[in-house]
């Protein structure tokens, strides 16, 4: 693709309104991804019911935002 051709592009696009951009956008990314692995889905999906299951059970043990800030700034040694 020439340069003429992603400065006509983007001046397409520019034109666009703000949700209009947003679902382009995801289409591009998603274009990028590569074809959607259903078994991965699911096991994220299992994953979230887990953790959900964890907090309502009372079984997982919750960090403010500051806790969980100086653990990370800990973590990576800032």
């Amino acid at each position: 693709m020439t340069t003429e051709t992603l400065d006509h592009l983007r001046s397409q696009i520019s034109t666009l309104s703000e949700s209009e951009r947003a679902a382009l956008a995801r289409e591009l990314i998603m274009s990028l991804d590569g074809p959607r692995d259903d078994s991965v889905e699911q096991a994220w999906n299992d994953e979230i019911v887990r953790r959900v299951s964890k907090v309502k059970s009372g079984k997982a043990t919750l960090l403010s935002r500051e806790e969980f800030r100086s653990k990370m700034r800990a973590r990576l040694g800032q």
